[in-house]
């Protein structure tokens, strides 16, 4: 699925964008007024990551919640510690 995390499957949801005037109650004001209401969508934050997978590697669409966690390995792009090898 597009737009879907390979990890935990977090993908797009829909939700509503509100529209109001007036000033809160608590401020001294009349109160909030909703004048429009429209549909809007929250995206993910995928981002593409190399991703460790036994011996192999693969390139992988992952949310940021889930890197954050740890919930992935990522790639060695090289050995810590080791010099290069010499010609």
């Amino acid at each position: 699925m597009a737009q879907s995390c390979d990890v935990c499957g977090k993908s797009i949801i829909f939700g509503n964008q509100k529209q109001q005037r007036g000033k809160a109650k608590y401020l001294g004001g009349n109160g909030r007024k909703t004048t429009g209401i429209s549909r809007r969508i929250f995206r993910p934050n995928l981002q593409r990551v190399k991703v460790q997978e036994g011996p192999s590697v693969a390139t992988k669409r992952v949310c940021t919640t889930c890197i954050r966690a740890g919930r992935i390995m990522k790639a060695v792009v090289r050995k810590p510690f080791t010099l290069p090898a010499a010609h």
